[in-house]
């Protein structure tokens, strides 16, 4: 069992530009993390590519060894320091934390009646 960490941020820009600059930071500070907290096993930062209207701007995708790893790290020094860097970069932040087996990430594919039971393609779940 391991504990999901979603957050996804709308940001701040007056224009295109500054926009871009402020989700390329996000994306930077947030990358600096990795490998700088105990019990952190996987960590990304991904930009919308959609667009469309109801689309948040970016998601953070994390992955900790427990709750308690997930508790250590929202007061660790250097998530705070990058709290502290993107603070006034966001204009509405969604979270979302849950826990997660390696069964929960899987899909099903390519299965039908021609197939005995049991023999399943995996596909990871993105």
């Amino acid at each position: 069992m391991t504990i999901k960490h979603i957050v996804m941020w709308n940001v701040r820009g007056d224009d295109a530009a500054g926009w871009a600059r402020n989700v390329a930071l996000l994306k930077a500070e947030f990358e600096s993390l990795r490998g700088r907290i105990p019990g952190l096993l996987h960590l990304e930062l991904g930009v919308d590519e959609s667009r469309i209207d109801y689309a948040c701007d970016a998601v953070l995708v994390s992955e900790f060894v427990s709750r308690e790893a997930l508790a250590a790290y929202a007061e660790h020094p250097e998530h705070l320091r990058v709290r502290r860097a993107v603070g006034d970069l966001r204009i509405a932040r969604h979270q979302v934390d849950y826990e997660s087996t390696p069964e929960a990430g899987r899909v099903l594919v390519g299965t039908d009646a021609t197939r005995n039971p049991g023999d399943h393609d995996h596909v990871q779940a993105v």
